[in-house]
């Protein structure tokens, strides 16, 4: 491990490490999105979290999260967030409902370093409307993360995302003060990556590098507020909103989605990216 300009490079074997990590967040998100149905409660899911961590004798890199701040430590290891609630809800007895939208974001730390990634549920039937933005978010991600290569920019990563979002006839607001980031050794390591922006700017991607491409939007409005909780935020207009994650990381053979079962390859080479597992 090394750091250029702040940002943490690693190694091979630090980056299979990782996988080991994003493996374990891959499991916990495909269990709690099958859990999210009519009738289960966020605190359930979150339950399911905590036990595939256990399970794989990992620990939460969610949990307790804010104290070093001075404000509440984070209650739980998965932030999930139902219909108008945009990110970092809390889990608890909030009943899901047919037709609800919700956000889980998860992650887990094995041997020292960090996996995390987001994905949104569909509770039983759902709108039209509601489906698309599920999908339009998820296209969104792939968009940007296809732009990550050696010799690329962060700024490129942003533009995709945004383009990607602005593409589609629905006006869809997109979150701009939440961004993806940087991941290792700490789940918010430099740089971000703003799912905003233009190309060509920001810091340079080179191999070695981990990053986070998260992102998040409504049906309505960005604007957003964060409840006295010092946690929770909200859509300020009460729009529905979808977040998508993954954590990537970059190869000398390509681009290996360290939170995905199959490492991405499906996604990736159907669009053309050149696929890096370090297998």
């Amino acid at each position: 491990m090394r750091l250029r300009n702040r940002i943490q490079i690693k190694t091979d074997d630090q980056i299979r490490t990782m996988r080991r990590a994003g493996l374990v967040v891959a499991e916990g998100l495909a269990e709690m999105v099958a859990a999210a149905v009519p009738g289960a409660t966020t605190g359930e899911l979150d339950q399911i979290g905590r036990d595939v961590i256990a399970r794989h004798g990992a620990t939460s890199n969610f949990l307790g999260y804010g104290a070093e701040w001075g404000i509440a430590p984070y209650p739980g290891v998965a932030c999930i967030s139902v219909n108008e609630v945009i990110v970092h809800g809390i889990p608890g007895e909030r009943v899901l409902k047919d037709g609800d939208i919700v956000s889980i974001d998860y992650g887990a730390i094995l041997d020292g370093w960090h996996g995390d990634a987001a994905r949104t549920a569909l509770v039983g039937e759902v709108s039209d409307e509601v489906r698309e933005l599920s999908e339009h978010t998820r296209e969104s991600m792939w968009a940007g993360i296809s732009q990550i290569t050696p010799g690329a920019r962060i700024g490129d990563i942003s533009a995709a995302v945004e383009l990607s979002l602005e593409s589609h006839e629905h006006p869809y607001g997109n979150v701009r003060d939440y961004t993806g980031h940087g991941i290792g050794t700490e789940m918010h390591m430099e740089p971000d990556v703003p799912n905003w922006g233009r190309a060509h700017r920001g810091p340079r991607i080179t191999t070695g590098m981990c990053l986070c491409v998260e992102p998040m939007a409504t049906l309505g409005d960005e604007d957003n507020v964060t409840l006295d909780d010092d946690w929770t935020v909200q859509t300020l207009d009460g729009s529905w909103s979808s977040h998508w994650e993954n954590t990537v990381a970059v190869t000398e053979k390509g681009l290996w989605i360290l939170t995905e079962p199959d490492g991405g390859e499906a996604e990736l080479r159907a669009r053309g990216v050149p696929f890096g597992p370090l297998d």
